[in-house]
């Protein structure tokens, strides 16, 4: 992975070079940012550069010997550790027998760059409930730093998803997270640094990794031929700085969602209850991607009429048809009151969907609150 492949956020590109330039790279880096950003990349992009051959003043050179194999992440000084499955028995014991999960993950991190933990564990065949990173598996960690560097450059630690430590295994970690062995880094990416332990968060020093722009996003799937310049502006829309959603809805007829949300807002203006119905068995009967894929095109046309409530019409992200829908919606219909109430149900029941609650159940108490809510403004 090179800087290069990560679209813009030349900034943050900028100071981690500078960092390694002027020698201030901290011996611990906490990669963070929001759900489909480029904290993993950017994290392996560092890692390129620390170990190319031949690094220019803006990126690594993509083609020697340690470019080309951190392109496939088996640099033998890289070291990764990730959540496994483990039982509470399993713990402390050492997984020898066990799949070959360093190849998955590797095959994984190089595949969806961007995807989550979610993805992961469907990557995986996982069942979610027993994932953790385990003090046996921090044990390793210890054991792996301590010894001498294979091709004496640095020695990386990256701990992808660290929130999932057991307290007892990031406990364990604590003595050599602040004072490791010289030219050893470790780094730690996660979209969930709320979820860390403070004396983690305390030995790390924090590199913010925002969200792509819309433009950003827009820019990436075009040049990469992902889809045309059209379905690329309202994918940018839809996926509100999240590449991993601006992804997967390039694989689907994405031009359908807001023309969805109309229906179904004019079935609950009007109260047309056997359409709703209709639509919530069609709701059911969809992946729960598509599911919480169509919640978040309703929450972005919510924000859109909010938008046009308040006269920011420059900030509008909207065209065509999904535009006038918008101007229609705003005002005679959804005030800047009603609104915010529809932004918490939608919330709540996105929420809800998460924790696998019934699809059908969600939607048709979502639809009800909409009528609702319209029947009192006609």
């Amino acid at each position: 992975m090179q800087f290069a492949a990560i679209p813009g956020l030349p900034e943050t590109k900028v100071n981690l070079i500078n960092a390694v330039k002027n020698n201030h790279l901290a011996h611990a880096l906490l990669f963070h940012g929001p759900e489909g950003s480029a904290n993993l990349t950017m994290a392996l992009a560092l890692c390129t550069y620390l170990y190319c051959e031949n690094p220019t003043d803006t990126d690594s050179c993509g083609v020697c010997a340690s470019c080309q194999r951190m392109s496939r992440l088996v640099i033998p000084d890289l070291n990764f550790a990730f959540p496994t499955i483990t039982s509470s028995k399993e713990d402390d014991k050492d997984d020898e027998d066990k799949t070959d999960v360093l190849t998955s993950w590797r095959k994984f991190a190089t595949e969806q760059p961007y995807g989550n933990v979610h993805d992961y564990i469907y990557f995986n065949n996982f069942e979610k409930k027993q994932l953790n990173i385990s003090k046996g598996a921090a044990r390793k960690i210890i054991q792996a730093l301590s010894l001498m560097s294979f091709e004496g450059g640095y020695k990386i630690m990256m701990i992808w998803a660290p929130e999932y430590l057991h307290p007892s295994a990031a406990n364990a970690l604590l003595k050599i997270l602040e004072e490791p062995q010289p030219k050893t880094l470790f780094i730690l990416v996660t979209s969930a640094a709320d979820q860390l332990l403070t004396t983690i968060l305390s030995r790390t020093q924090k590199v913010t990794i925002r969200g792509f722009s819309d433009e950003e996003v827009k820019n990436h799937l075009f040049e990469k031929g992902l889809c045309d310049e059209a379905s690329a502006d309202q994918i940018s829309m839809l996926a509100d700085g999240n590449l991993r959603e601006a992804y997967r809805l390039v694989d689907q007829v994405e031009d359908l969602q807001v023309k969805k949300i109309r229906e179904w807002f004019l079935s609950c203006y009007k109260a047309d209850f056997k359409s709703i119905f209709g639509m919530a068995d069609d709701f059911h009967k969809s992946d729960k991607e598509a599911q919480k894929s169509l919640l978040l095109t309703g929450l972005n046309v919510l924000r859109e009429i909010l938008l046009k409530n308040a006269g920011l019409d420059e900030l509008l992200r909207t065209h065509d048809e999904d535009r006038d829908f918008v101007n229609k919606i705003s005002g005679k219909v959804l005030k800047e009151e009603h609104v915010g109430k529809l932004y918490g149900d939608f919330n709540t029941a996105h929420y809800h969907l998460e924790r696998n609650g019934n699809a059908k159940f969600i939607f048709t108490d979502l639809s009800m609150n909409v009528t609702k809510l319209m029947a009192k403004i006609s």
